[in-house]
């Protein structure tokens, strides 16, 4: 059986569409739906009663970088205590193989395009501390088990990823959907600018999120590998031409204002997806313009969703 761990979360749920869409049986869990993997007996009691053969582990505790100053403790504590009681669950229920996604703010924040041979080069970039710091040791922990039992755990590191079902809350959501939540908003209330976080000059790699769930689905039956891969095309965009393809689309009028009182993050984020490209005979697909075009379609269609 394929357990998919934060079936309800924004990657979660789109892993989920992509395995009935290839009508692969899988069992979803939520904290909505029990069991919460941060309490340790629950965990254990429901993989001892179900026997997940796989796991596609979606959860996490997550937001932008405003969610992380405001919340850096309880991304600390609730992302660890998932990762130990996910993977002693897992190594004493003889799972056969875990997907693991990390974010790529597991990587220094010196480093601007992101190979994995780099990933102990320094550190982390203090806007993504505590959740990178976090996401590191959800590998580590997979090498502890896989060096002391033997668990197969595929790690792959995930760009920002983007698309239909994201999160849409200015806390929340990573920059691109707080962009397309105020630039469509501005357009339906006529407001004429719209407030731009930072210098607009950070640039980023995005991942649609359905090439995200292509990736965790397509992992399970992948050779095994140790070493974290990289899951990106090594292409990025300024958030301020982000943010103008965003006004494009919208068709809003109004200006583009930028606020360098708010905090940029990391410089430049890309990522060398050629390991990832060879191991899995396979790179990211979707075009990125369509993927926004499709995202506002979204938004529009549904509006502002809290979770």
């Amino acid at each position: 059986m394929i357990l998919v761990t934060g079936c309800t979360g924004f990657l979660g749920k789109r892993v989920c569409k992509s395995l009935d869409a290839l009508a692969l049986p899988y069992t979803g869990i939520s904290r909505q739906n029990g069991p919460d993997l941060r309490d340790r007996q629950a965990t254990l009691d429901f993989f001892s009663a179900t026997q997940p053969s796989q796991i596609l582990n979606c959860a996490a505790f997550v937001g932008g970088i405003q969610f992380g100053y405001k919340h850096p403790a309880e991304l600390f504590h609730n992302n660890l205590t998932m990762t130990l009681n996910l993977l002693e669950a897992a190594h004493l229920n003889q799972v056969k193989r875990i997907v693991n996604p990390i974010s790529n703010c597991a990587y220094p924040g010196s480093a601007t395009f992101f190979k994995e041979d780099e990933f102990w080069n320094g550190p982390l970039h203090e806007s993504v501390m505590v959740y990178g710091f976090a996401r590191k040791a959800s590998w580590v922990g997979a090498w502890a088990y896989a060096k002391q039992y033997g668990l197969d755990v595929v790690n792959l590191i995930l760009s920002n990823m983007y698309g239909p079902e994201d999160h849409f809350e200015e806390e929340r959501s990573h920059a691109l959907g707080a962009l397309i939540m105020k630039i469509v908003r501005a357009k339906q209330a006529g407001l004429p600018q719209v407030i731009v976080w930072g210098s607009g000059t950070p640039v980023r790699e995005w991942l649609h999120v359905d090439d995200g769930a292509e990736a965790m689905i397509r992992a399970l039956d992948v050779e095994p590998i140790t070493d974290p891969v990289n899951i990106g095309v090594g292409r990025g965009i300024s958030i301020l031409e982000m943010a103008t393809l965003i006004k494009s689309l919208v068709g809003y009028q109004g200006d583009l204002v930028l606020d360098s009182s708010k905090p940029d993050g990391a410089p430049y984020k890309t990522v060398d997806g050629s390991r990832g490209a060879q191991h899995f005979g396979w790179s990211p697909q979707r075009d990125f313009k369509q993927g926004i075009a499709e995202t506002i379609d979204w938004y529009l269609e549904h509006g502002v969703q809290h979770g």
